[in-house]
């Protein structure tokens, strides 16, 4: 018969007398420590680098959101600009339809007086509807000239006001919130002719006398 005593076991514990892989090539404590050092390291690195790629984003969507706030705010605004840029020009006529009736001609028949008491109501009207949607009208009869809103057509001499003074206004002008739909066009002042210079005797009476030495005509004794 086989003999069937166990055998004694091997140091350590395991039949056979073999370590367990995992025991034969475990590194030291200083060794894992330096390796638990480096995946801190790492992992620090990662979270940095997530957290910078997660604030831009953040920042980016703010500008996002901002940005389409303000398009939104614009749309509101503007949105209307090419049907005012239109719709200006039939102000224009009711302005030139009032202007073009002859001075007293409608105190003489009532039904044309009403008739351009009518136009004139009209346009009125339409100006307050203008201006409710933000859309305004420029005038700009004696006020300076302004080249963002304003178009000089020709130049005049007047000294009685200051240059570029607007003096007439061949076409009034309009602008919608803070853009312009179409600039003014105006006569702007030279501010007068220009002052004449002083002829070369009264320019040395005003400068005073010339100094001695400085070659004047000498006294006689």
């Amino acid at each position: 018969m086989a003999d069937e005593t166990p055998k004694p076991d091997a140091p350590g514990g395991v039949p056979g007398g073999d370590l367990p892989p995992e025991a034969a090539g475990r590194p030291d404590a200083a060794d894992e420590a330096l390796r638990l050092a480096a995946e801190v390291d790492t992992l620090q690195g990662q979270i940095a680098d997530l957290t910078d790629r997660l604030l831009r984003a953040h920042a980016e969507m703010d500008n996002i959101r901002k940005r389409a706030e303000r398009d939104r705010e614009d749309t509101a605004k503007y949105a209307i600009s090419k049907f005012a840029r239109d719709v200006v020009a039939v102000a224009d006529n009711f302005e030139r339809a009032v202007q073009a009736v002859p001075a007293g001609a409608a105190e003489q028949d009532a039904s044309f007086k009403a008739l351009v008491e009518g136009v004139t109501m009209t346009e009125r009207e339409l100006i307050n509807v203008f201006e409710r949607h933000g859309v305004r009208r420029i005038n700009p009869r004696g006020e300076a000239f302004n080249p963002h809103q304003h178009q000089a057509m020709m130049e005049m001499e007047n000294a009685n006001v200051p240059p570029g003074t607007v003096l007439e206004v061949y076409q009034p002008g309009y602008v919608i919130e803070d853009r312009v739909l179409r600039p003014a066009m105006v006569v702007v002042s030279k501010g007068g002719a220009k002052t004449s210079r002083p002829a070369a005797g009264e320019a040395s009476a005003t400068a005073g006398e010339a100094p001695a030495g400085s070659g004047g005509p000498e006294s006689n004794p």
